[in-house]
């Protein structure tokens, strides 16, 4: 047993420098972005895709109470209005390229961290508040379609997803994302560091 302490302590004492360069980083990096750019710009196409096809029933539908008509322009109100901040915080991190510009694209990335601390935290809540508003005003008409076990169903499914989304999938959403970019944040500090050390 002290002949595996003595190799453990030998082995603390060791340290292996690794070294690797600007470029190496900045292309591991640029990977990284680029992958952060696509969940982006994939998060924008669907709430593009539920912008379109709410629409797309309302035009192609007919409604008889105003309660309907209410509900489906205060839910897409809400998509449109998420999805504009969507595309704004997109645009920070594709309007340069990280590799031509650390130093700008670092500010950059701190300035869409925050904004999705934001998004996540309390303009979620105004969107899930206004989606669950218009979808309370569309029930009052298609609900009366329905028999008792479907309006049932359909009420629990719905704000059970509600729930599940503003919950669970939030959080792990969040923490998935809030660690994906600090990472990024910390490689671009270092390379930042690199190129200081350089110059």
């Amino acid at each position: 047993m002290q002949a595996f302490d003595q190799i453990q302590e030998l082995w603390q004492k060791h340290e292996v420098e690794v070294k690797v360069s600007a470029d190496e980083m900045l292309q591991q990096a640029k990977k990284e972005v680029n992958g952060l750019k696509l969940k982006s710009a994939l998060n924008i196409f669907g709430m593009l895709a539920s912008f379109i096809a709410i629409a797309a029933l309302w035009i192609f539908m007919h409604f008889e109470s105003w309660t309907t008509h209410v509900g489906i322009s205060i839910t897409i109100v809400a998509i449109g209005v998420y999805t504009l901040i969507l595309y704004r915080d997109h645009r920070l991190i594709a309007k340069n390229d990280a590799t031509a510009h650390p130093h700008e694209y670092l500010n950059n990335l701190k300035t869409y961290q925050l904004n999705r601390f934001k998004l996540y935290n309390s303009l979620y809540w105004f969107y899930a508040i206004a989606l669950s508003l218009g979808i309370i005003f569309y029930f009052i008409e298609i609900l009366t379609y329905l028999s008792m076990p479907q309006k049932v169903a359909a009420i629990v499914l719905t704000f059970s997803w509600i729930l599940f989304c503003s919950t669970i999938l939030r959080k792990a959403v969040m923490s998935r994302e809030k660690e994906r970019i600090a990472l990024l944040i910390e490689k671009f500090e270092r390379i930042s560091g690199q190129i200081s050390v350089t110059e």
